[in-house]
């Protein structure tokens, strides 16, 4: 019971923290601006981790490799801390577990940004009805126009709605159900 509640709230908060890193990964990557509360937030909260590892890992192609670098390292902590917890034998399981639970952690973290994709266009679109002034609009557009974009030339407005963040949904979901889950199930089998 200890366990399972350990297990749970690792996942909860490196889960959390791992987000935040990528929305700052993204944040640079699709060039929001930064004098938004919201990503002063963000900022703040990974800044204390981020900043120390720039100094070691540096920036390329116009990628923040730190950001990315430090969301894998933290959700290799809770996949094996999750397995660690559960009982999994790590010693019996020899050399090859290692290399499992690093492409584990990269599995998850990919799940965790397609979720995040899907968490940020339905925050547009309840902005959208609700409140499109809110100083978080800017940074949600900005962060889910990369992805709307495109299937705006494929997808026709039915009147006035606009249905690419559901073919947005649904393209996530098969991204989780086909190439992601057949990676780890790959990957669970190896061990």
């Amino acid at each position: 019971m200890i366990a399972g509640a350990l297990t749970f709230l690792i996942q909860t908060l490196g889960n959390l923290f791992v987000i935040a890193v990528l929305l700052r990964f993204m944040m640079q990557l699709y060039r929001v601006p930064f004098r938004n509360p919201f990503a002063q937030f963000i900022v703040a909260v990974t800044d204390f981790a981020v900043k120390p590892l720039r100094r070691v890992v540096p920036g390329l192609f116009g990628l923040d490799w730190a950001c990315l670098l430090l969301a894998w390292l933290v959700e290799l902590v809770v996949v094996t801390a999750g397995y660690w917890l559960s009982g999994f034998p790590f010693a019996l399981a020899g050399g090859k577990v290692w290399p499992v639970m690093l492409g584990l952690a990269a599995v998850r973290l990919v799940s965790l940004a397609v979720y995040m994709i899907i968490g940020l266009t339905v925050v547009r679109a309840v902005l959208s009805w609700v409140n499109s002034n809110t100083p978080l609009m800017p940074v949600v557009y900005e962060l889910t126009e990369p992805f709307l974009r495109p299937l705006r030339r494929i997808v026709p407005m039915i009147g006035q709605v606009d249905l690419t963040p559901l073919v947005l949904f649904i393209l996530c979901q098969l991204v989780l159900m086909v190439p992601v889950l057949a990676i780890e199930r790959a990957l669970l089998g190896a061990l």
